[in-house]
């Protein structure tokens, strides 16, 4: 199977026509565009070819991320015979086959890197077989996947390897590529801005997939610059109406969002699974939705908040899409718990009384004196030690002296802040007693 960067050298002759893709391909790593998180001089491939010690991997990402030529690119940097298999047409004879003649390779001194695109799809038994010839130092594995490694690959495989996680290409690194495939075409892409976001959008992280769609671009004849209608079109594909920076961003959010405070766990599955599949980062869904949670939950059940977190971390920990799963458990737990904006209106009540107040110092008695000056002041001067007042509780004023109180939080009759009105008024009734006395 080909992939975005696949280099064959002395294969094809020079008069031969080559796709975009090809004639891209990086000759070296530092020519990869995008998974700085694997190919930095601390990252974990970088930090093992410094090191002169590269393991069996598996490689966990989506279609068009490099995959396939990191893979070959690694066996150019450590001199071992580049070897690619598909998991999806090779079956127990080829293996055989593979395996014979890295053997002879290695009695003859030299390496083997095999590289096995969609590794999942072989069987148990087939994944076992590569074991033996991975422990003797027959061959270096590098296998690749668009699934879970965890589900679908064998936990004595991935004893022996060490799975690192490729990454979507982000729109800066498409944008990259896109300007590469300019500088090789010669001349610039005829679109307008919009028109160039909007392709970008339709790879959808997928770097083959742009280069593929540029390749079709570039080969139309075109006076002036193409607008999106005009692009999409085009190229007969509809571009996503889902766009991340613009209005349908906001709108779909806000269904999310008023869906989430009506109570309606049906609608907010729905709108959060349409921002999904218009291209979302679950990383911005996350952290809106943990926002969900302290602005129309908050102190009504507190644990709405813990349980945002969690689906939060195991996002990070999993990944896509089994961590958008965790992330939608808390929508929906989130559209059943009890609301409340107490505390979001204490904290808007609060900030605009700060503004107002100006700069009104606190009052003298809950001041700390630690010099003679300030004790002749009068800080400190009255303080009445709560723990050892009645109940607890001194009732003393701790707004400025020339402020009228003002109350701030009102909690609701509803899940756990009805327990902290009661708490509420209980000190607003020993309040009220101690004033009067």
């Amino acid at each position: 199977m080909q992939d975005l960067f696949d280099k064959d050298p002395g294969k094809t002759p020079d008069t031969a026509p080559r796709p975009l893709a090809d004639r891209l391909r990086p000759r070296k790593l530092a020519d990869v565009i995008g998974q700085a998180q694997l190919l930095g001089p601390e990252a974990p491939l970088g930090a093992m070819l410094e090191a002169g010690s590269l393991s069996s991997l598996v490689f966990w990402g989506p279609p068009g991320v490099g995959k396939t030529t990191i893979a070959r690119l690694l066996a150019d940097e450590t001199d071992l015979h580049f070897v690619q298999i598909s998991a999806i047409f090779s079956g127990v004879a080829e293996l055989k086959k593979v395996f014979e003649q890295a053997r002879h390779r290695r009695a003859n001194g030299q390496g083997t890197l095999l590289f096995v695109d969609e590794i999942h799809r072989f069987n148990k038994a087939q994944q076992d077989s590569f074991l033996p010839h991975m422990e003797d130092g027959t061959l270096l594995l590098v296998g690749a996947t668009t699934e879970n490694p965890s589900f679908e690959l064998n936990a004595a495989l991935l004893s022996r390897a060490q799975v690192l996680v490729l990454e979507r290409l982000s729109l800066a690194d498409l944008e990259r590529l896109a300007q590469r495939a300019e500088a090789e075409l010669g001349r610039p892409l005829p679109l307008d801005g919009p028109a160039r976001e909007a392709l970008l959008e339709m790879a959808d992280g997928d770097g083959r997939a742009l280069l593929n769609l540029i390749e079709q671009v570039a080969a139309w004849r075109v006076e002036g610059k193409l607008d999106t209608a005009a692009l999409t079109g085009r190229l007969m594909r509809r571009a996503a109406k889902y766009d991340k920076s613009g209005d349908e961003h906001y709108n779909l959010i806000s269904a999310l969002h008023k869906s989430v405070r009506g109570s309606d766990p049906d609608a907010a599955l729905y709108w959060y699974a349409r921002m999904l599949t218009g291209g979302e980062d679950p990383r911005y869904l996350a952290r809106r939705i943990t926002r969900m949670a302290v602005e129309d939950i908050g102190l009504a059940d507190p644990q709405a908040q813990t349980v945002c977190l969690h689906a939060w971390e195991i996002y990070e920990r999993l990944g896509s899409p089994e961590g958008e799963l965790a992330l939608a458990q808390a929508v929906t737990y989130l559209a059943l718990a009890p609301k409340s904006n107490a505390g979001y209106v204490a904290y808007k009540a609060a900030m605009r009384a700060a503004k107002a107040t100006g700069s009104a110092p606190p009052p003298r008695h809950i001041l700390n004196a630690p010099t003679k000056l300030m004790k002749d002041q009068g800080y400190g001067e009255g303080y009445a030690y709560d723990h050892d007042a009645e109940d607890g509780f001194s009732g003393q004023n701790y707004f400025p002296e020339d402020m009228k109180r003002p109350v701030l939080y009102s909690p609701v009759e509803r899940g756990f802040e009805r327990e902290l009105k009661k708490r509420l008024d209980y000190f607003a009734r020993l309040r009220s007693r101690r004033d009067e006395s």
